[in-house]
């Protein structure tokens, strides 16, 4: 028994160590005393270690997750309630806070983050025409404005807004159907007495738009009676957007007014105002029945210009029913010019009592022999004979005078300005007798002059013309603008020779050191001419921002048809002819100005015969039109103010 128990006491570890193989007759053995192989006690292990619980990871993802639910469900109220007005006005602070904080930063001769001020331009023209384009609506009629007036700004700017012109998306039948029931509490079929289905007795309707801007969309349509009507319809998503996008246009030019230390947030109220009475079909039916009746009241516009009447029981606020126009846009140039086929004595569709639908148009003859042609609207093309080939034969002269002298009347002797004159908005069309008759369209946007100012407007355009410096500073100054000569520019957008304009330094020959200080200064130039045109926030009359638009609207369509007219002459006849007939100016003063009138006459002779002597070289192919001339020397002088003017931003 105690060999047994011998054998079965347990060995001490050190003796395992010994090799298996019989190779090796060494045994290791562990120099330090014997332990037994017993677990470790608890308190030889120290404190314990919590388990870790991921408390912090868990709560920023709770967080995470209930911010995200918020911004989804924020978002989805904006979108199906607000017309997505909220994340608009997000992305318009965003991009705001942004493209100041570059100019901020980058503005300078050296700039730290840019190779350049034109990169800085260059960059932020796109990140702004990106913003107005992605948020569509109101802040596309805004980024026309800007376009309008982008001569004023940056070649980088001048490029990107000239593209704000392009046909803006339109709506969904769905959406239009919409409106036209929320407004009349009946379908378009009830209010319009139209069916989509050749229904016998009813009228026809184009559910696809003809045309869609930035606010609203055109759809043409027959009415029971037979009368073709042209239905302007607002975007659904545009009274939710207004207030919101008015608000944020606000606050964005107060920050960039105090940023940049230019007065104009003073403006913002007034431009506000007229932007969102754009929006307001009734106020644009009221301008277009005045401007009707004020044309039919001169004798000298009445046979030449035409405004299409208002159907009142088929408008609302956001839809207006007025009579179709078939007329060439004033941008082709090609179809107003072409000889005309369309017989002798006959004028273009719908002018002056000459039918829509010819025998030899694919108008009511073909809707009768095949019902779906019934559902179109007929393509009035006969004039233009077999081959496609002909136009209105028309003297680009004759209608260019007719713009000018309507847009003169409006400012001198009525003093009710139409302010969108582009030429998307004017129609020609070709009278019986041969003579152009235009078409004016889109009555939103207008300003009103008080008897007062147009008076002053009126002398100061005559002063302009005759050289009379001291009546000029008397009105600018009264307007609370401290530097005359370059608003005399400004107004005939050519440079004004009666003060001191220095001379330009070219940037030729200088390196790219140089260039950048250059153009620094230039711009630091702009900012000053820009003050000092303002002047006096208090006494700067609102008008002028619009009238100006105007003007250069007028000058830029009278370039693109090649200059045929001397449109300052016509535009300072008319000032001169106002003080003398116009109703609001006693007797006394309209005798005074009678005689001032006839020696005005012979000033203006020298203007005819430079006209005559670029008409002359344009035609020998020597050089440009008066415009032409005019835009070169501006682009010249506005160079001193920092400004490089573009002479294409504004073609068609």
């Amino acid at each position: 028994m105690a060999s047994l128990r011998c054998s079965l006491r347990p060995r001490p570890p050190c003796l395992l160590s010994r090799t298996s193989i019989g190779h090796s007759s060494h045994r290791h053995v562990h120099p330090g005393r014997f332990q037994p192989f017993v677990p470790p006690s608890p308190s030889s292990l120290g404190k314990p270690t919590a388990a870790k619980s991921y408390t912090r990871t868990r709560k920023w993802l709770r967080r995470l997750v209930y911010a995200s639910l918020a911004t989804g469900v924020v978002w989805g109220i904006d979108t199906q309630f607000y017309a997505s007005s909220l994340t608009r006005t997000t992305r318009t602070f965003s991009m705001g806070l942004l493209v100041a904080l570059d100019y901020k930063i980058n503005f300078r001769p050296h700039p730290p983050l840019a190779s350049s001020i034109a990169a800085v331009h260059q960059r932020n023209a796109e990140r702004l025409s990106d913003l107005l384009r992605h948020n569509g609506g109101l802040y596309l009629k805004m980024g026309q404005a800007i376009a309008m007036q982008s001569a004023i700004l940056p070649p980088e700017f001048q490029q990107m807004f000239s593209r704000m012109f392009d046909d803006a998306p339109q709506n969904d039948w769905k959406d239009v159907e919409k409106v036209i029931r929320e407004d009349f509490g009946k379908s378009p079929e009830e209010v319009f007495g139209v069916s989509f289905t050749g229904e016998p007795g009813k009228g026809i309707m184009e559910r696809r738009a003809r045309a869609s801007a930035s606010v609203a969309q055109v759809h043409w349509a027959r009415l029971q009676d037979g009368r073709e009507v042209a239905i302007k319809i607002q975007k659904r998503e545009i009274v939710q957007q207004l207030a919101w996008d008015l608000w944020a246009f606000k606050v964005v030019t107060w920050i960039y007014s105090k940023m940049f230390d230019i007065p104009f947030y003073s403006l913002v109220p007034y431009i506000s105002e007229r932007l969102s009475l754009e929006t307001d079909f009734l106020n644009e039916a009221d301008n277009s029945e005045t401007m009707a009746r004020l044309v039919a009241g001169e004798s000298r516009l009445r046979d030449r210009v035409y405004i299409p009447r208002v159907y009142r029981e088929l408008s609302s606020r956001r839809v207006m029913t007025a009579e179709w126009v078939e007329g060439v846009r004033l941008w082709d140039k090609d179809a107003i010019t072409r000889s005309w086929r369309g017989g002798w004595r006959q004028g273009s569709p719908g002018c002056h009592g000459t039918p829509m639908d010819a025998p030899n148009s694919n108008g009511a003859a073909a809707a009768a022999q095949s019902p779906q042609a019934a559902l179109l609207k007929p393509e009035r093309d006969h004039w233009k004979g077999r081959n496609q080939r002909g136009g209105l034969g028309l003297s680009l002269k004759d209608v260019m005078t007719t713009m000018v002298d309507l847009f003169s009347a409006q400012m001198f002797l009525w003093g009710w300005v139409h302010c969108d004159p582009h030429p998307g908005n004017i129609f020609i069309r070709r009278k019986p007798s041969g003579q152009p008759e235009l078409v004016l369209i889109d009555h939103g946007l207008y300003i009103h002059m008080e008897p007062q100012f147009r008076h002053q407007y009126a002398r100061f355009w005559k002063a302009l013309l005759a050289f009379d410096n001291n009546t000029i500073g008397e009105v600018v100054k009264s307007w609370g603008i401290n530097n005359p000569d370059i608003f005399a520019s400004a107004t005939l957008m050519r440079p004004y020779r009666g003060g001191d304009l220095s001379t330009h330094r070219g940037l030729a020959g200088l390196s790219k050191s140089e260039r950048n200080e250059r153009h620094y200064e230039m711009q630091q130039a702009a900012r000053k001419a820009i003050r000092e045109i303002l002047g006096d926030e208090t006494k700067w009359p609102r008008e002028l921002i619009f009238i100006g638009r105007n003007l250069r609207i007028v000058q830029a369509n009278n370039q693109f048809l090649g200059s045929p007219v001397n449109r300052v002459k016509i535009t300072g006849m008319w000032a001169s002819r106002a003080l003398v007939e116009s109703p609001d100016l006693p007797l006394n003063e309209k005798i005074r100005n009678l005689g001032r009138h006839v020696v005005f006459r012979l000033v203006l002779f020298t203007t005819d015969l430079f006209f005559w002597f670029t008409k002359i070289r344009q035609f020998l192919r020597l050089g440009g039109g008066m415009e032409d001339d005019i835009e070169s020397q501006m682009q010249n002088m506005a160079k001193d103010m920092g400004v490089e003017l573009n002479q294409n931003v504004f073609e068609g």
